[in-house]
């Protein structure tokens, strides 16, 4: 069976603290190590009440002192809040640190509000997309070259990148560099298929990898039944609304019905975002994800839980871990 992982956003419940929130990653790490994941991803995010992994290297370093062998990484750090040199140097002390084990995924959203985004980048005024650039230097940074600015932690240590997105163009430029390719299909569902196809029909082999590799992301609720599911599942539709509504409040807690909730209209997006999202009993996830898994032909399966009880987190992410197993 293809490998799955964790994508995570230390989401900051309802009546809980950031600080139990960051003390819920670490154990969901643990748990992740322990029932054999092979990534556990933190996303970058800014100014949201219901994700702490704003900081995501300081995170990251976090989990990694309490894990052994799972690798740890960004899905994603948004680089155009960044200088290369400044992740470059952030990731080079992780990987010291925690060895053959460090992933840095990159992504061109801010992921945050543009007034955050203000606060956050270096030149919002930019005319031309220096992304793609940016992408290159950091993989010198991060490369043996002694050639210009050096980043000290980060030199030398290869720490593999992937691209992340949910456009073709990320597709396009991942393909282009010859990296490993990560799309959002956990909430940005529409290109999924088509940017697939766009990045192995384009891919450049490089050093680092001679073949495509896809990776695609699903969230996840899976419970003892159905109805369970569905009834933790809504404390993701809430977050959904609230964000359409610019309502920046912590993780909600389930509701036993959406109705009363959201609008026809809200309904119908949350739906359309969620549509690959696999929720259930360990049987219908399976077969969801059956389904999902044969139509991508994707190498890796990365997996975001957004479930407000702690306890019923860890549960899920065991359970999905005997629903991999059990695929064919």
């Amino acid at each position: 069976m293809i490998p799955f992982s964790i994508l995570d956003l230390a989401p900051v419940a309802d009546g809980c603290s950031v600080a139990d929130s960051l003390a819920m990653s670490r154990k969901m790490a643990i748990a992740a190590e322990e029932n054999n994941y092979l990534r556990f991803w933190l996303a970058e995010h800014h100014g949201m009440a219901a994700v702490a992994s704003s900081a995501t290297s300081v995170v990251l370093s976090y989990l990694g002192s309490a894990t052994s062998k799972i690798r740890i990484g960004s899905g994603g750090v948004m680089l155009p809040n960044h200088s290369p040199l400044v992740i470059a140097e952030q990731f080079g002390t992780l990987a010291e640190l925690y060895p053959n084990r460090v992933d840095l995924g990159l992504g061109r959203a801010p992921g945050t509000d543009m007034q955050t985004a203000r606060a956050l980048r270096r030149n919002m005024d930019a005319s031309v997309d220096s992304y793609p650039d940016d992408v290159l230097e950091l993989q010198r940074l991060l490369g043996s070259s002694k050639q210009g600015v050096m980043a000290v932690p980060g030199w030398n240590t290869h720490v593999p990148i992937w691209m992340l997105g949910s456009s073709l163009y990320s597709a396009q430029v991942a393909a282009e560099f010859g990296l490993p390719y990560s799309f959002a299909s956990h909430f940005a569902p529409d290109q999924l298929i088509q940017a697939l196809t766009v990045y192995r029909r384009n891919f450049k082999a490089s050093e680092q990898n001679p073949k495509p590799h896809t990776m695609a992301g699903v969230m996840a609720v899976v419970a003892d039944t159905d109805e369970e599911a569905k009834y933790l599942f809504t404390s993701a539709q809430q977050q959904f609304v609230n964000l359409r509504r610019n309502r920046n409040v912590p993780f909600a807690k389930p509701v036993e019905s959406m109705d009363e909730i959201w609008s026809p209209s809200e309904k119908h997006m949350v739906e359309h975002m969620l549509q690959f999202a696999v929720v259930g009993s360990k049987e219908s996830v399976a077969f969801q994800l059956s389904r999902f898994l044969e139509s991508t032909k994707v190498d890796e399966l990365i997996v975001s839980m957004p479930i407000h009880d702690s306890e019923a987190r860890l549960k899920s992410l065991r359970l999905m871990a005997e629903v991999r197993d059990g695929l064919v």
